[in-house]
């Protein structure tokens, strides 16, 4: 058998039917091993980062293995962005890449290059993948691709890749004969460790029953998990309100009366203000990062008992001091705490539910109080989302947008909302929509920025060629208005390299033949409803004054329930059911 043939068929075991790809002379022979089926689809994108994202996406959607291919030297190194995301968000993926024949390649001989495009592509993707490994037998083919997607899937999901050498890919195997990853000393090694002891238990349900303000903090740990459902038991049997982090937006349905927003630097007010208040702090699979706690790690949740679960036990206690941090698989955690909580006397917090309603209706989020017609963002946001229900996915690029959305975007039960987290990449809404509607079938609705839509502008061409049911939503202001609006706070208003002219967008969207539609205030409302309910792929461009910014936002040493625009000292201490913070001088 050829060894190509071998890897399509272990990827299909997997459940794979899609593989992104951009072609190159260095992994033809995979490829055409998936021409000879009619269970596994090329997507064939014009960028391989775009492929790389496509696949984030795609595992995203389904909570199967993401796979992407790419050619050797320059088609390598463009995955590298997306293994990133990957990396950073914790997402399940396999990058193939192609290599020269072995007997062209340097390994440890001092020379830059012996091959055309030969490139150690391992040794750049190792620090961000969970195992990269360049296969130069044939001989053991099974056992890396085996050890790959078992370490891609297992513990905290992530990115491997594989480097395949031509003459490896045309190479003949006798599938029998392959030695497997599962029969090895090292996988009888890798059982993870659990911290769910009888103890743990027990000291988590007294927690839960002393508290008088307990929150629920969901990360992208609950998605990576599978752990929704579990959640939903979990807020079932306590009674708890939860907020979210940026990649936990869409664990729960947000007209869930115990829904109460995002917390972070880009949160809603009344959100980090209820974290703020809370007596406990219950944080599912999120790694705390700065972007939720603000830059005074110290004051996250200082009042609150926190009680940390996490798969990563290197994110556990180095940012926050838990009160109680659990290294578990949270599927476990959850699944283990709710048969405890059989019989559970919720402890009565009708006093803080109150508090709560009444920080929501104070504090509602507006980019700024709009005259008249004007298109105000987060209204917009809201209207959006009360005319999307129909779409499966909404795909979020980068920048002041993806603050808008993340926001005030109302999700229903069934939608995801896909974010790039960690590695925040503009250009990633578009291939994911195409990733998403590819593994689901269902339509994906993208939010961007006029910025982060240039950078993989290319994939329209991929998804008028495969009619995908993708819209496409453009905020246009005319800038780069995340790093704009930091230029002008921190910078004296000067915006070097942040304010550019466009090309036409409408120009170049009916260039590729897809239904294009502008919208420049609020009585333009028709073109909304006319992009809406048009059938297959379509475009708008909403037109925004170049100035508008993402409000509220929190600024450097203060608080996260401390946001710009500040609230008057008296009306936010009396808001405050702790002490305020002293404040601290903000560096120039």
């Amino acid at each position: 058998m050829k060894l190509s043939d071998y890897v399509i068929d272990c990827l299909k075991q997997q459940g794979v039917s899609h593989v992104f790809e951009f072609i190159g002379g260095a992994i033809v022979h995979l490829l055409d091993s998936v021409s000879f089926r009619d269970d596994m689809e090329c997507v064939s994108v014009r960028h391989e980062q775009a492929g790389a994202f496509a696949a984030e996406a795609y595992a995203r959607m389904n909570g199967k293995l993401g796979v992407a291919m790419a050619t050797s030297g320059p088609g390598a190194l463009n995955l590298l962005t997306g293994i990133g995301s990957c990396f950073f968000d914790s997402v399940p993926c396999l990058f193939i890449t192609g290599q020269v024949n072995t007997y062209e390649y340097k390994f440890d001989r001092p020379v830059r290059q012996i091959g055309f495009q030969e490139t150690d592509i391992v040794s750049v993707a190792e620090p961000l993948t969970k195992y990269a490994v360049m296969v130069t037998d044939p001989a053991q083919i099974r056992f890396e691709l085996e050890k790959a997607v078992y370490l891609a899937q297992n513990g905290r999901p992530g990115p491997v890749l594989l480097d395949i050498p031509m003459n490896i890919q045309r190479a003949q195997i006798e599938p029998g004969n392959l030695v497997s990853f599962f029969d090895s000393e090292e996988y009888k090694d890798l059982s993870e460790d659990s911290e769910i002891t009888d103890s743990t238990i027990v000291d988590v349900i007294n927690m839960l029953g002393e508290a008088k303000r307990p929150l629920i903090l969901a990360g992208g740990g609950v998605r990576a998990s599978n752990s929704t459902e579990q959640l939903a038991q979990f807020i079932e049997k306590t009674g708890m309100p939860i907020v979210s982090s940026l990649m936990g937006l869409d664990v729960i349905s947000h007209e869930h009366p115990l829904y109460s927003g995002l917390i972070g630097s880009y949160g809603n007010r009344y959100s980090n203000l209820i974290l703020a208040n809370c007596d406990l702090l219950v944080i599912l699979g999120s790694r705390l990062d700065s972007r939720q706690t603000g830059t005074r790690p110290d004051t996250f949740g200082r009042a609150a008992k926190k009680i940390h679960v996490d798969i990563d036990y290197n994110e556990l206690n180095s940012k926050v001091e838990a009160t109680l941090a659990v290294k578990a698989n949270l599927n476990d955690f959850l699944t283990r705490i709710n048969s405890e909580l059989t019989g559970f006397n919720k402890p009565d917090i009708t006093d803080w539910l109150k508090s709560i309603k009444r920080l929501k209706n104070l504090y509602p989020t507006y980019s700024f109080y709009p005259e008249e017609n004007e298109i105000e963002p987060n209204r917009f946001m809201e209207l959006l989302s009360s005319k999307s229900g129909h779409f499966g996915a909404i795909c979020l690029d980068v920048g002041q947008h993806q603050m808008w959305a993340s926001q005030s975007f109302k999700l229903s039960q069934s939608q995801r909302l896909l974010n790039s987290g960690g590695m925040g990449a503009m250009g990633f809404a578009v291939p994911a929509a195409i990733g998403a509607t590819l593994a689901t079938g269902d339509e994906a609705l993208v939010i961007a920025g006029d910025g982060g839509f240039q950078l993989n502008i290319q994939e329209l061409d991929t998804i008028v060629r495969l009619n995908l049911p993708v819209k496409i939503v453009v905020m246009n202001n005319s800038s780069l208005g995340m790093v704009r609006q930091f230029q002008d706070l921190y910078f004296e208003g000067r915006q070097q390299s942040t304010v550019n002219p466009n090309p036409s967008f409408i120009d170049i969207v009916s260039a590729y033949t897809i239904p294009a539609f502008q919208m420049n205030s609020m009585i333009d409302l028709q073109q909304l409803e006319n992009f809406l309910n048009t059938e297959g792929p379509a475009f708008i461009e909403v037109i925004l004054e170049k100035k508008t910014e993402v409000h509220p936002k929190l600024v450097v040493n203060r608080p996260i329930e401390d946001m710009y625009p500040y609230l008057d000292r008296e009306e936010l201490k009396k808001i405050m059911l702790i002490d305020l913070v002293d404040e601290m001088d903000i560096p120039t």
